[in-house]
């Protein structure tokens, strides 16, 4: 096992990411939970991960674990969901909100599982911002391990924060699937390459 990150990471608007799609501006919040049963990790964007916090400004503790095989799940924490998660490059990453910092995870290019474990989000909510000189609200741990994909879940929920998130989920349609995605990749294709032949005509004339 390895901690790529171990510490505090500062959020804003209660959230951070993890990206490894070096042309990508960041996950879409919506396009993140889309047909998704469990909220605070948004595994939905190919690549991506939206991890959701209680706090909405300030520094959280956040610890970042890669596994051989699953971890135990350690009961102190309060609330835990599970998702699946392919880098789609060599360069994974943590994020914070606008790229303000990174920490490389050194993931391989292989299916992994993701669990996600929250500890103290209400407190941290009720807060909102934490100032340097304050102690830690809320805290988090992300571990990754091998293993092939499979639905996403809730393991615990005791935060309203986390059920407040879960909710949100269970709200979002499902993604289009990657035959839906390649359909509408080709149908843009085809428009845009229509338009260039329109004004090529129109220049013509």
């Amino acid at each position: 096992m390895r901690r790529p990150v171990e510490g505090e990471v500062h959020v804003h608007y209660g959230q951070i990411y993890v990206e490894s799609d070096p042309d990508s501006f960041g996950p879409d919040l919506q396009e993140s939970f889309a047909g998704q049963s469990a909220g605070l990790c948004g595994a939905a964007t190919p690549g991506a991960l939206w991890l959701s916090t209680g706090l909405h400004t300030g520094s959280v503790g956040f610890t970042v674990e890669v596994h051989d095989q699953a971890p135990p799940l350690d009961p102190a924490w309060e609330d835990v969901v599970e998702a699946s998660f392919r880098p789609v490059s060599a360069g994974s990453a943590l994020v914070q909100w606008a790229g303000e910092a990174s920490w490389d995870l050194a993931l391989e290019e292989t299916d992994y599982r993701v669990r996600y474990c929250a500890q103290g989000m209400d407190e941290a909510h009720r807060q909102d911002t934490r100032l340097d000189d304050e102690p830690q609200l809320d805290c988090y741990l992300l571990q990754f391990w091998p293993a092939p994909p499979a639905p996403d879940r809730v393991l615990k929920q005791t935060s309203a924060t986390a059920a407040y998130w879960h909710d949100y989920a269970r709200r979002q349609p499902a993604p289009p699937t990657p035959a839906e995605r390649a359909e509408a990749e080709r149908q843009a294709r085809l428009a845009q390459e229509q338009a260039e032949e329109e004004r090529r005509l129109a220049h013509e004339r």
